[in-house]
């Protein structure tokens, strides 16, 4: 396996297919929102299997914001979103960021719990699916 952070140009063709996967086929967002204006602006982390397919991704936005989250079904429970997660976490260490913040999805509390992060409000939806702001600040940020 191997992990690579990139911008848009060179992330969309690899990314895309496992988001609408996750996204748009398994949990039902609609597909005129699974892409955005800040796919373009965000740096994106890819984690390839042995296949060089993508089974693993997220993004990070000029803002801090970690978002797309997403592990391919078959590879869920190996430990592949928290390689993504730490691999985003340090691009937003390298760019300076002193935080860093996500929506995660209710049922996903836990595991961001485990990397340090602490629920921030109330849960509220979007795309259809309850959510919760969470945070955390980086060392030397």
């Amino acid at each position: 396996m191997s992990l690579e952070i990139l911008d848009w140009s060179a992330a969309q063709a690899r990314v895309m297919p496992l988001r609408e996967a996750v996204f748009v086929r398994e949990q039902g967002v609609p597909a005129a929102i699974e892409r955005d204006a800040f796919d373009p602006l965000s740096r994106h982390a890819a984690l390839y299997g042995a296949d060089g397919e993508v089974i693993a991704t997220g993004r990070l936005l000029p803002d801090g914001h970690i978002g797309r989250m997403a592990v391919a079904a078959a590879h869920r429970g190996a430990g592949l979103g928290g390689q993504v997660l730490l691999a985003l976490m340090g691009e937003a260490a390298r760019l300076g960021m002193a935080e860093v913040c996500l929506n995660a999805q209710t049922h996903a509390r836990e595991f961001y719990r485990r990397f340090g992060f602490i629920e921030d409000g109330e849960v509220f939806m979007e795309a259809g699916l309850p959510h919760i702001c969470m945070r955390r600040a980086l060392a030397g940020g």
